[in-house]
């Protein structure tokens, strides 16, 4: 068991101030006794040198002394010791003598001659709890007001961290739109270069940026993926300025014919795109989406035979732009050779979401083209979905149930449905 610290291990020191010896020695045996450190004095003058050069916590006094009187003296210690407990034993407590004391010495006790043990005592612990007291919150105001001042300072530091962060933030967001605008300066000069080289170059790379935008804007991409995308759709042909211009206009002629080498070249500017993009930008998703967007669903396109769903999705999407763009047909001829091409050369999701966003084709009001991902039960169809055989899936004007939207889905993951898919509003 941990025996409880004794309040009086270290005990404080009470001075005693009598010029009768005897009656010295009796206060000083009776308190020591109980434990208090006592140091006595017979004389009043020299009691005010020992008060200067140590610490009481106590200072007891009588009054009638040939020196000085005990509540003068007491007013003097006070001056001296202003957080000591003074105590004043006097034979006489005449009304006076007690107004006196409290409005001059502010006396904590009187002790009446003779003074009885253990009245002397109680009044001896309770002046030193009273000293403890007093001292304590002496301490605790000057830890307070360090504290304080040491908050005060923190604060003020604070707030110039906070004048330099803003001015920081306010630097960086200046740096920020100046890259921005940078690079979109930047952007802006490669398609000019496009544009310079061949126009047509420049005129696709316009109408290229415009859908990827649109598609970019679509919840099937986060606000990175659609900044990505449009960057690839606007830099995708960067590679094409290597190819002679000879060669750019014989491969858009109908029925040219390319030598191998011809078409090697045309078929690796993908890999020559992604290398100068990353001139412009670094970013790796940039780069992907750039050499896949001449990738086909089916596998047979270039620069790396990539199929299905290890072709990123932005370039399944930018695929779908491209061929729009880049078929030379009318715009309702380019969206059926868009279709008809469904799940071979483009994902048939990607097409479903270009022809979402695009506002190419016009729908009747209450019909609405949605992806295959959108199926939600409850909708009613506004076409019947068939399979690439013709075989009818699912008929025209019936509602979807979570069952039938599982099995679509299932059919799509075996056999892609390729065509569009509308329901009703």
């Amino acid at each position: 068991m941990i025996s409880s610290p004794d309040p009086l291990a270290n005990p404080p020191t009470i001075l005693i101030v009598d010029d009768e010896p005897v009656v010295l020695g009796a206060l000083k045996e009776t308190l020591e006794r109980e434990g208090f450190h006592i140091v006595g004095c017979q004389s009043p003058i020299k009691a005010l040198a020992l008060l200067a050069a140590r610490e009481f916590a106590v200072i007891i006094s009588d009054q009638r002394m040939p020196e000085m009187l005990g509540l003068d003296f007491l007013v003097e210690s006070r001056r001296i010791q202003p957080n000591a407990s003074r105590i004043l034993i006097t034979a006489v407590l005449a009304l006076p003598t007690i107004v006196d004391a409290i409005n001059r010495g502010e006396i904590f006790r009187f002790i009446a001659k003779p003074w009885l043990r253990e009245e002397l005592i109680a009044t001896a612990r309770n002046a030193v709890q009273r000293y403890e007291l007093v001292t304590a919150n002496v301490a605790l105001q000057a830890e307070t007001l360090s504290l304080n001042t040491q908050l005060l300072a923190a604060n003020t530091e604070l707030e110039a961290k906070v004048i330099d962060l803003e001015k920081q933030r306010q630097n960086l967001d200046a740096a920020n739109r100046d890259l921005a605008a940078s690079y979109e300066h930047s952007l802006e000069l490669c398609r000019r270069i496009l544009t310079t080289y061949d126009p047509i170059l420049g005129g696709q790379a316009k109408a290229l940026v415009e859908l990827a935008t649109q598609m970019g804007a679509s919840n099937t991409f986060s606000p990175e993926q659609g900044q990505a995308l449009r960057t690839a759709a606007l830099l995708c042909d960067l590679g094409l300025i290597g190819v002679p211009r000879e060669m750019l206009r014989a491969f858009r002629s109908p029925g040219a014919q390319l030598t191998e080498r011809e078409r090697t070249m045309l078929q690796t500017h993908p890999v020559y795109s992604q290398t100068l993009a990353a001139q412009i930008d670094s970013r790796p998703e940039v780069g992907e989406i750039i050499r896949g967007h001449h990738e086909r669903f089916d596998g047979k396109g270039y620069p790396d035979g990539l199929a299905g769903d290890s072709i990123p999705w932005p370039a399944r999407c930018l695929a779908v732009a491209v061929g729009f763009i880049e078929s030379g047909l009318t715009k309702n001829a380019a969206i059926e050779d868009l279709l008809a091409k469904s799940g071979h050369a483009y994902d048939p999701e990607a097409v479903r979401l270009f022809l979402k966003v695009s506002n190419f084709t016009q729908l009747p009001k209450q019909v609405r083209e949605i992806m295959l991902h959108e199926l939600e039960p409850g909708m009613v169809l506004a076409n019947g979905i068939y399979s690439p055989l013709g075989l009818l899936l699912i008929g025209e004007g019936q509602a979807l149930s979570p069952g039938t939207i599982a099995k679509i889905r299932s059919h799509n993951q075996v056999t892609p449905i390729s065509q569009r898919l509308l329901v009703y509003s």
